[in-house]
């Protein structure tokens, strides 16, 4: 694939990727992606990922669905040993090929797994109405009158 500079493009149904769907509120939708095999100037074997999908996550503050655009655009350098790595240049992400078979649905749901958020929380939700504060001088309390105000002036008098 390599030197024939092979690439390949369509859709891929999230669906058929179960590692995904597990992370996911729900496995509709389909993924477009674009994978190019090739050699850069220096001479090392790359793979270029492109893939675009709309995935369905859940809120973790509301627990209700919401769609989550994702965009994948990565060069992921080909190696055959974990030695290899240090030799990528810069903007390159390893792939370790264990055998000379690769199977694209896998790197494309790897790359997924990858962008989804640790804890997704549906856009608009991330600034919450309060800062919190451990600094005792930096909470923002509304004064309130002290009950005992009026036991001060009978005490006085």
């Amino acid at each position: 694939m390599i030197s024939a500079r092979r690439s390949f493009n369509g859709s891929l149904p999230v669906a058929q990727l179960p590692r995904l769907c597990e992370a996911l509120a729900a496995s509709d939708g389909t993924i477009a992606y674009d994978i190019e095999f090739d050699r850069d100037e220096l001479g090392i074997a790359y793979l270029g990922l492109r893939a675009q999908a709309e995935l369905t996550l859940t809120c973790q503050r509301t627990l209700e669905p919401f769609a989550w655009p994702v965009r994948i655009d990565t060069r992921l350098g080909l190696i055959v040993r974990e030695e290899d790595e240090a030799g990528l240049p810069a903007g390159y992400e390893p792939l370790l090929l264990e055998s000379a078979e690769l199977r694209p649905a896998e790197v494309i749901e790897d790359e997924l797994l990858l962008a989804l958020p640790l804890i997704p929380v549906k856009p608009g939700l991330e600034e919450s109405d309060h800062t919190w504060s451990t600094d005792p001088e930096q909470t923002e309390e509304p004064q309130r009158p002290n009950p005992f105000a009026a036991l001060s002036s009978l005490k006085k008098g």
